[in-house]
């Protein structure tokens, strides 16, 4: 993907999905999405490119910060003043865990199909096709067609956004966190 700054910025800027999966990032799984995304071709009236692929969620990684962490570039006394920070922080508690995010993109699976009809037409007919089939791991996006894969990041951060409260969830109720 060669995008300049400003391509990346409208792209993302215009890029939305038209239907998300009912499912969101599994806690303690990989997960897979399936994905349909849509994009007026840039020199074609009436034409549309349709991407179908797969993306793949890893399993979120629980990161905990500890005294005996490793700290690059500060002396004994400043690596002692972190430790006593970090050990009050948790004594009072507060959870400094978070959660780490990954996605892999299997571009080799990506298959494209160019339509001659409308872009409103196109997106209103996988719409239906998705409700009348039910997969609950589909995403119907819409991009741009020159910086399509712009689109696939900005569902990635929107599926962490809706995710990291219920795997956090997850993760208490097991008591993990």
């Amino acid at each position: 993907m060669n995008v300049t700054r400003d391509n990346f910025l409208y792209a993302m800027e215009t890029s939305r999905v038209l239907h998300e999966p009912d499912r969101r990032i599994a806690t303690f799984g990989e997960t897979r999405f399936q994905f349909q995304l849509v994009s007026e071709l840039m020199d074609s009236s009436g034409e549309v490119r349709i991407r179908s692929g797969e993306m793949e969620a890893c399993k979120p990684l629980l990161i905990r910060p500890n005294p005996d962490m490793e700290w690059e570039g500060f002396d004994d006394e400043s690596r002692e003043r972190l430790a006593r920070l970090l050990d009050n922080l948790q004594q009072q508690g507060m959870d400094l865990a978070f959660l780490q995010y990954g996605f892999r993109f299997r571009r080799s699976a990506v298959t494209e199909e160019i339509v001659k009809e409308p872009l409103e037409e196109v997106c209103a007919r996988l719409r239906e096709d998705v409700r009348r089939n039910g997969n609950p791991m589909l995403a119907i996006l819409e991009g741009v067609d020159d910086a399509w894969e712009v689109a696939l990041v900005k569902f990635s951060l929107e599926m962490i956004a809706q995710s990291h409260s219920i795997n956090r969830f997850d993760l208490q109720r097991k008591n993990l966190l």
